[in-house]
């Protein structure tokens, strides 16, 4: 099965390190997700494309335990087969806050400040019958010391 982003334009994939595509304006501002252009000092300004940091801090999360209306929500599951997830807001070092969804589905294993990285994970299947793929931020793996 074929798979694609679910949206184009939201991070570089495929990709062994994959990256979040945001806009910054001349002020140096950040929006994401990326769009070409935005006001900035009243005047319109093209935004240059920029990759945000792989790996940043859980800000805060919570669980979703209702399906979300659809459209916009792409997931293939339906109200019966839905399972909640847990989303949250990572906040990347020098750039911004994202909302994303959490690959860690329990809550009592994640904590605010807890560092998380990336990932691209599958969603559903879109018209064509391709695998759509969506951004999503795991917790990264403590090396333990002995």
């Amino acid at each position: 099965m074929t798979q694609v982003p679910l949206a184009e334009g939201l991070f570089t994939w495929p990709s062994e390190g994959p990256a979040l595509i945001a806009g910054r304006a001349s002020d140096g501002s950040l929006v994401f997700p990326y769009r070409s252009h935005r006001l900035v000092g009243g005047n319109r300004e093209l935004l240059e494309q920029v990759e945000l940091p792989r790996r940043g801090t859980l800000w805060t999360f919570t669980t979703q335990y209702f399906r979300p209306t659809s459209p916009p929500y792409a997931g293939d599951d339906t109200d019966a087969t839905f399972e909640g997830f847990t989303v949250g807001y990572v906040e990347l070092p020098g750039a911004l806050r994202v909302e994303a969804r959490l690959t860690e589905p329990d809550a009592s294993k994640l904590r605010i400040g807890q560092e998380m990285e990336l990932v691209i994970i599958p969603l559903g299947k879109d018209k064509d019958g391709n695998q759509t793929m969506i951004y999503a931020f795991a917790p990264v793996e403590q090396e333990t010391t002995s």
